[in-house]
């Protein structure tokens, strides 16, 4: 194979606040392997989970340490690929995964989704995110969404570092802001939310009830995750019989190891690519999910429309999607995936399905 690292700039238009800070603009990196006359594209980036972080200059010194090795393969099968894979930490092995799947796609002349037997009219909704902000901001950054699609699943980030009084604000603003649209449209919404680890237990257990009592669908990672697996579930049985509505883990469940271990205590799991290493581990865990009775979430960081279309090669399989990103940035190099109302498409063009690369 020829490989190609590059790297490229991406800026939001809306900067976005959670419990851990405040992000504007990342710099992520294309992985193109080629091989016959086909090229395959991969995406990785840099992020922080509050326990484990990953930097960009990291990941690609990462990545050009093993281009060699890729450079005297062959992209299939990819089994034989996968001692050189399993060296990799999971955003590194996601954009070569991509590249590989990108690669394979093509190569038989059909998307992913398709290849994988998946019924690409089986779409539901995907959720918008509210970062942290006065109820001013947040509520104008709602009105911009909804300038942009009809969007009628709302994602809020909560855990702010001003306390439970200023999330319970956000949640009565935009709960109400969602009953207006609801009288004025027609259109019910659902709002879900999301501390990113932002809560203490007795704060979590002092929203939960309250959350419901609003309407609240979903809450997702109100605590924080912990390294240690066994420490990690606890905090979640911890929550577990006192939760009402559905609990979704996202910075703790990283693999299918991680959704087996945590599907007694939660409803549910944030399926996220640079997490899982790509869309092999993904697709595993979304089928296990599903046989486990979980609902999976599939969800992003700061990512282009190349990484949002290969994870929206699992959309079949989701029933909270949250892939919203490439919605929010003002110099996308990719296009896709398909965008109806407020349903995201995966692309039907072989691979990933993504087009329109303008490098």
């Amino acid at each position: 194979m020829r490989c190609r690292l590059s790297r490229f700039p991406l800026t939001k238009a809306v900067p976005l606040a959670i419990s851990r800070g405040t992000t504007a603009a990342v710099e992520h990196l294309l992985l193109e392997l080629e091989h016959e006359g086909i090229t395959g594209r991969g995406e990785t980036g840099g992020f922080d989970t509050g326990h484990r972080a990953y930097r960009t200059d990291d990941l690609a010194a990462e990545l050009e340490a093993v281009l060699p090795a890729l450079e005297s393969a062959i992209p299939e099968p990819f089994q034989a690929l996968a001692p050189l894979l399993d060296t990799l930490s999971p955003p590194a092995r996601c954009a070569v995964d991509l590249a590989l799947h990108d690669w394979w796609g093509q190569r038989l002349g059909q998307p992913l989704w398709r290849l994988w037997g998946l019924d690409g009219g089986a779409i539901v909704p995907t959720s918008v995110t509210l970062g942290l902000g006065s109820e001013a901001a947040v509520l104008e950054r709602l009105e911009r969404w909804w300038q942009q699609l009809p969007a009628s699943r709302i994602k809020l980030k909560l855990g702010s570092p001003e306390g439970l009084d200023h999330d319970r604000a956000l949640v009565r603003a935009v709960a109400q802001a969602l009953e207006r649209r609801h009288q004025s449209h027609g259109v019910a919404g659902e709002l879900q939310v999301d501390a990113n680890g932002g809560w203490s237990l007795e704060q979590a257990r002092a929203m939960l009830g309250w959350l419901d009592a609003q309407g609240v669908a979903l809450v997702e990672q109100p605590l924080a995750p912990l390294e240690d697996p066994e420490a990690d579930c606890a905090a979640f049985a911890a929550l577990e019989l006192d939760c009402p509505i559905a609990l979704v883990a996202d910075e703790s469940c990283w693999n299918l190891a991680d959704l087996v271990r945590l599907a007694p205590y939660v409803d549910g799991v944030n399926i996220k690519l640079l997490k899982s290493g790509g869309l092999a581990e993904a697709l595993l865990m979304a089928r296990a999910a599903g046989r486990l009775g979980l609902g999976v979430m599939l969800g992003c960081y700061s990512d282009s429309a190349l990484l949002n279309g290969a994870a929206a090669q699992l959309l079949p399989l989701v029933r909270w999607p949250d892939l919203d990103s490439h919605l929010n940035l003002v110099d996308d190099p990719f296009g896709g995936p398909a965008l109806e109302g407020d349903r995201l498409r995966p692309g039907t063009a072989p691979g990933l399905g993504v087009l329109d690369a303008r490098f």
